[in-house]
């Protein structure tokens, strides 16, 4: 379903509109209005997409509680859907876990692992589906092939065999999608998250069809934070060429976000080629003498799942800030007392943003299809906005973070110019599924001497479950913006004046938080 508009994306951008208009009209008294909302965008007495118009509402009531930060209720809980929002007219409140949630009277209770044979079984001679079963599962009644379900151990064999493609295997898609094998079901059938195993890639959220599954966001606090006195500056990712449509071209972000109302733009893809230098220098020093592999640290999705289930080679992480966070601090050393607002596509970014030694750095994480939310609140006509200058600064290289295989290629380059006598070994995955295999390879010795890179989400960056254009295109929008910068290495970034001074510099960053 990634880059096909439907009524969920719908559903969603109407509620971050909403909750984005009441924000930036919000006086003390006016939280009642929330519940106006679920009335606006379900009119009516007829259901548009469920059985029930009371139940479309009341999934809207607790979208609208996550899109605000708040927790969602479940069935049975009675109140106000604004019941405790007065905590998010505080620009300061934070994000609490669970970050991903599953609003339960909106899942369909999808069969999860179920092979059955569909209406197209020709009741062939043959029964090839029956010869293969190792557990005699398959029968024939009229004609037709029948599965015993009690038999069946979803071996696939028959689904294979069959030349008809008659036989198939459902898999619940927010559970195919997760490749932490965090998702199961609950007594009643309807999906489940372990958030013990969760890593909050938000994949199962990109790819629930029924939008059963949320994250939390923090709009109403960032454009709280707008408001005040204090100056908030929108650190980009560099996966939003494209995001928002073609007039939305690079010569509109600058004056599209300060139409939001933040003070300045910076490219977050600059923090990529201070962490580029960074890690390259720790590959040369580091492996194989201290470290067998090493493994880049962007992806916070993938950095938490080699944590959670490769502990004895966490240490191989590299221990670089993210670019989001150095980007956040340069802010913050630049600009004392400002916020900054992480702008990407990542649901993970959000719980990296959590940890108590980053919010210092970065006060506020949306996605862009939270920020679209914001632009449709408040009106704002690309193609009518004034152009500004391009967004330059960073290099080709720290703008290919965004895309599989971009962070190893960019960190080669860079070892390459400045270690010449280097020579690195690479290996990538993309994909949680993938990545767990990376690593349990790497941990079998099978990698020593390597530098590998993970991407939670297939495609990188660009497929992240916050995107909004098709992922086949973000990577082609990205490609083209890379072939167009103006450097294209870290080394050659607008920042050489400071190249002498540029590792002395990041090394009394990282002394502030490791």
């Amino acid at each position: 379903m990634r880059g096909i508009y439907t009524s969920v994306n719908d559903i969603r951008k109407s509620v971050f509109a909403e909750v984005a208009r009441l924000s930036y009209d919000y006086k003390e008294g006016d939280l009642y209005k929330m519940e106006e909302i679920p009335y606006k965008i379900i009119p009516g007495e007829e259901s548009a997409y469920r059985e029930s118009v009371f139940i479309e509402r009341a999934i809207v009531r607790e979208r609208m509680r996550l899109a605000m930060g708040l927790p969602f209720r479940r069935a049975d809980e009675r109140g106000n859907v604004s019941a405790g929002a007065e905590e998010c007219v505080k620009p300061e409140s934070y994000y609490t876990k669970p970050l991903i949630n599953i609003i339960k009277f909106a899942c369909h209770k999808c069969p999860d692992n179920v092979v059955k044979v569909t209406n197209a079984c020709q009741g062939c001679l043959a029964h090839p589906c029956q010869e293969v079963c190792p557990r005699d599962a398959i029968s024939f009644v009229e004609g037709k092939s029948v599965i015993d379900q009690d038999k069946c151990i979803k071996c696939g064999k028959c689904v294979s065999a069959c030349p008809y493609n008659a036989i198939l295997r459902l898999e619940r898609p927010c559970a195919k999608a997760c490749g932490m094998n965090a998702i199961t079901s609950d007594e009643y059938g309807r999906a489940d998250i372990d958030q013990e195993k969760c890593v909050s890639c938000g994949m199962c959220l990109a790819n629930c069809p029924f939008g059963a599954i949320a994250d939390k966001a923090q709009i109403f606090q960032v454009i709280q934070a707008i408001r005040s006195d204090v100056p908030v500056y929108a650190a980009i990712a560099p996966a939003i060429v494209g995001q928002f449509g073609p007039d939305m071209t690079a010569q509109k972000i600058r004056p599209a976000f300060k139409a939001l109302g933040f003070e300045d733009v910076i490219e977050v893809a600059i923090g990529a080629d201070l962490c580029t230098i960074q890690e390259a220098k720790d590959f040369v020093t580091e492996v194989p003498e201290k470290l067998p592999f090493m493994a880049t640290s962007c992806c916070p999705a993938w950095s938490s799942m080699a944590k959670k289930l490769f502990p004895e080679q966490a240490k191989c992480i590299s221990m670089a800030l993210t670019p989001m966070v150095l980007t956040g601090r340069l802010l913050k050393e630049k600009y004392p007392g400002c916020k900054v607002a992480f702008i990407g596509p990542c649901a993970a970014k959000k719980l990296e943003a959590m940890r108590t030694s980053i919010r210092s750095d970065v006060d506020f994480v949306l996605t862009f299809e939270e920020v679209m939310g914001m632009f449709e609140a408040k009106e704002v006509v690309f193609k009518d906005l004034p152009d500004d200058r391009s967004m330059h600064g960073a290099s080709g290289d720290g703008r290919g973070f965004s895309v599989s295989g971009g962070v190893a290629n960019a960190v080669v380059n860079c070892i390459r110019e400045k270690y010449p006598d280097a020579e690195p070994k690479v290996a990538s995955a993309q994909g949680l599924a993938e990545c767990r295999k990376l690593l349990a390879m790497a941990k079998a010795g099978k990698y020593d001497g390597y530098l590998l890179e993970g991407m939670a989400c297939p495609g990188g960056c660009v497929a992240g479950a916050g995107t909004i254009q098709p992922v086949d295109k973000s990577i082609a929008s990205v490609k083209k913006q890379i072939a167009q910068s103006t450097n294209a290495r870290a080394l050659q970034s607008d920042y050489q004046d400071i190249l002498p001074t540029l590792e002395s510099k990041y090394e009394e960053i990282l002394k502030k938080d490791i």
